[in-house]
């Protein structure tokens, strides 16, 4: 049966267009980093796909893959790492603790390795209450234990007064790939249904009212936690029938599906109706003029799953704690190819595109 269509032919000439421009090979000519570049949105992908993938020459990069795979003596593995320089260290349901541990843990489980071992690396700022700094290395070692990681290596550096904003931390984590996975955005076909494991926003919301910087008044608190719980009942019940996930941190929701309808040359419709916002963070997002699609989590995925496995996979998504409200948004379509497109609660159609400079900086 043939696809049906779902943009005009004057749509098309404009998507086409637009297709055609970004498909051009990115490339890195700022002058300057600005904040925009760490935001996980078009600047982001610029500066790794015009400077870093050009330079390393790594495929796992030009996929903008969550973790790397290596392989050992037959042993599949997967490595992973990132740098945590939220501001401020500690906000509602969460600290920078917790989110460093959380969030390379989580960046294994998507890509579909069981997480095992974490190294750590501490950047302190001279000056640092020592109290505060055994807070977050307690929040470190009970996240860990939650997650079933150990903390196996390290190193600690300071800097001078006024140069870290109390600390920043780098973790990088190693996990076993598990056999019932094989994710790729090479695997994504039409059809192929979107899923996503439960409200969203909540964690940019919650950093952006701790600093004070409004005046809202919120009980917003982070979604931080660990994956691999929702990965693993995943897997276990309709691991073939998994294509790929991704869990949606910068950038939110809409950069993860831009991100991997490019690197897979496949189109994606998403009900913009089925979207689960908190009415809080519904609300702080419209005062502020922020799509809640674009602001981060720590404790969401995106999953791709085959039409007839979409039911049973939402099952097991919410059989998980946090994942109660896990919900189909929308499917895999063939045209237009490397676009996002949104379709309106008023019954209309718009591009969804990437993240365009930095609407909530150091959130992570």
């Amino acid at each position: 049966m043939a696809e049906p269509a779902i943009v005009s032919e004057r749509e098309q000439k404009i998507l086409g267009i637009i297709e055609t421009a970004r498909g051009k090979r990115a490339k890195f000519r700022d002058g300057n980093i600005n904040m925009a570049h760490g935001a996980g949105g078009k600047a982001t992908q610029t500066l790794i796909e015009g400077l870093l993938v050009p330079a390393f020459g790594s495929d796992t990069l030009s996929e903008m893959a969550d973790a790397g795979a290596v392989e050992v003596d037959g042993v599949e593995l997967a490595l992973s790492t990132d740098s945590y320089v939220v501001k401020p260290l500690r906000f509602p349901g969460g600290s920078i603790g917790e989110l460093a541990v959380n969030g390379t843990v989580n960046d294994l489980a998507v890509s579909g390795a069981r997480p095992l071992a974490l190294s750590l690396s501490l950047i302190l700022e001279e000056g640092l209450s020592s109290d505060e700094l055994r807070a977050e290395v307690e929040a470190i070692a009970a996240t860990a234990r939650a997650a079933g990681v150990q903390i196996i290596a390290g190193d600690t550096k300071v800097v001078e007064r006024g140069h870290a904003d109390g600390m920043y931390v780098c973790t990088t984590g190693i996990g076993h790939r598990d056999p019932r996975a094989r994710l790729s955005p090479a695997a994504l076909r039409p059809g192929d249904r979107i899923l996503l494991s439960g409200t969203i926003g909540e964690h940019g919301t919650a950093i952006m009212l701790a600093r004070n910087e409004f005046e809202l008044d919120s009980s917003i608190g982070s979604d931080t936690r660990s994956l691999w719980p929702v990965v693993d009942a995943l897997l276990d019940e309709v691991g073939p029938d998994l294509r790929c996930m991704r869990d949606a941190t910068r950038g939110g929701v809409a950069s993860v599906l831009n991100e991997l309808a490019r690197a897979s040359s496949v189109a994606m419709i998403v009900r913009e109706g089925q979207i689960p916002v908190l009415p809080e963070v519904a609300g702080a997002a419209e005062i502020l003029g922020i799509d809640p699609m674009y602001i981060a989590n720590e404790g969401k995925l995106v999953a791709f799953v085959a039409p007839d496995a979409a039911e049973r996979a939402l099952q097991a998504l919410r059989s998980v704690p946090g994942c109660e409200q896990a919900v189909e948004i929308g499917e895999v379509r063939t045209e237009p190819p490397g676009m996002v497109l949104v379709q309106t609660s008023f019954g209309g159609k718009r591009v969804m595109d990437q993240l365009v400079g930095d609407p909530l900086p150091r959130i992570c």
